[in-house]
């Protein structure tokens, strides 16, 4: 019989790119769950990420940034993944970054107030802000923009005021059983946070000069014992961004893929053989074909 104060729903994380909502998930969560990255964008698709508690299943929904690049197919359906998850929550938490509020900030939270939903105005990156007293005013001020449920200042990086919003996100759900199994921790399978930790490292090692028009698509895991083999497809636009890719002899995608094995045996507790593959298909990031078939809800 499940406990009647038992609460249960889902907390949409919205933000303009680079805010840190990714990075908020993976603390909230205590696992990393979404890549972080220097570069904005860097989530595209939405990614649940369950808290389960004593008292509670708190669903957490990491969403792309809404931004008002919409001219490519790709930006299109990470702009509809992040504007979907909106209806489907019991709370919005709204994520800024202390001491900045742009125009993109303003669009994610007109559509944030057209859900109809509570909204929980979290203020990342203080740890950022010195002395602490400058972020008086600017938490004023946000709090004169919208009926916010709550404000709270947090540092997603250092953990810093993460219990509190856990209790406040906690205390405006609804009372329910768990919509998942409590040994779960994501929607996602492995194939899918394979590839994503195969992107990470391609972002991060690439930098400026990382092709927008790249993705990982994982075509095989196979266990061999104590051994996960591991095929991924580095998907690229052009035959110039190949290159890039591979690097010279091949350096460049060596060192990240060594990188991403690393981080592929902490997921999986076991030792991992990865193969990695450069290929190129044109235009892919504009074809709602091929977005489909690598995994975008395009509806």
């Amino acid at each position: 019989m499940t406990d009647p104060d038992f609460r249960c729903g889902y907390a949409a994380i919205v933000g303009r790119p680079n805010v840190g909502k990714s990075t908020l998930q993976n603390a909230l969560i205590g696992e990393k769950l979404s890549i972080v990255t220097p570069r904005p964008q860097t989530t595209r698709h939405r990614i649940l990420g369950i808290d389960n508690r004593d008292d509670a299943q708190i669903v957490y929904v990491d969403t792309p940034g809404l931004h008002r690049d919409g001219k490519r197919a790709l930006n299109r359906a990470m702009n509809r993944a992040a504007a979907g998850s909106l209806p489907d929550a019991d709370l919005i938490l709204f994520v800024v970054e202390a001491m900045r509020f742009e125009p993109e900030d303003e669009d994610v939270l007109a559509r944030a107030q057209a859900s109809g939903r509570p909204i929980i105005a979290v203020i990342n990156k203080i740890d950022r802000v010195r002395p602490k007293e400058r972020l008086l005013p600017y938490v004023a001020s946000l709090a004169e923009r919208a009926d916010f449920a709550e404000v709270i200042p947090v540092s997603a990086q250092r953990g810093e005021n993460l219990e509190r919003l856990r209790a406040l996100v906690r205390d405006r759900l609804p009372a329910g059983p768990p919509l998942f199994e409590q040994d779960r921790v994501s929607d996602r399978g492995d194939a899918f946070r394979y590839a994503e930790v195969i992107r990470e490292k391609l972002m991060i090692h690439l930098r400026d000069e990382l092709p927008y028009g790249l993705t990982v698509e994982v075509e095989r895991i196979e266990d061999d014992g104590d051994l996960r083999r591991v095929a991924a497809v580095v998907w690229v636009e052009r035959d110039g961004q190949k290159a890039i890719v591979i690097g010279r002899g091949g350096k460049q995608l060596k060192t990240c893929g060594s990188q991403a094995r690393r981080d592929l045996e902490r997921l999986a507790g076991r030792k991992v053989h990865l193969e990695l593959w450069v290929r190129v298909r044109e235009n892919w990031a504009d074809s709602d074909k091929e977005l489909r078939r690598l995994g975008h809800d395009l509806e």
